[in-house]
């Protein structure tokens, strides 16, 4: 179940990062690994499709110290996008809470019977 639902708001995670500030692939596996299970492998195809969904823009920096790296910038549409994501997520978790408080209310309720 939690690979399911990592990988159902693994989008919302990287956007959140990124709205925080621009970070080029390894150092958003690096920031997601640190409160979730994430390979580097994961983040380049993730990077393409939410590129190709206009949520993140690209822009090369120079580095001194190899090739340049291509930083992922959090676009204002992509803004927009995890906004929503988090609203629809708040609202899952809450729906989930109910029927978990109701299921442990039945339990309580039928050991004291």
């Amino acid at each position: 179940m939690k690979t399911q639902l990592k990988k159902g708001t693994l989008d919302m995670c990287v956007l959140a990062v990124l709205a925080q500030a621009d970070s080029y692939a390894y150092e958003l596996v690096s920031k997601l690994s640190q409160g979730m299970d994430i390979s580097e492998g994961t983040i380049y195809p993730l990077m393409r499709r939410l590129q190709n969904e206009s949520w993140v823009s690209t822009y090369l920096v120079e580095s001194s110290s190899g090739p340049s790296r291509k930083y992922y910038k959090l676009t204002e549409a992509g803004r927009r996008e995890l906004a929503t994501m988090r609203q629809e997520w708040q609202e899952f978790v809450a729906e989930v809470e109910n029927v978990l408080r109701s299921d442990a209310a039945a339990q309580t309720e039928g050991a004291q019977q």
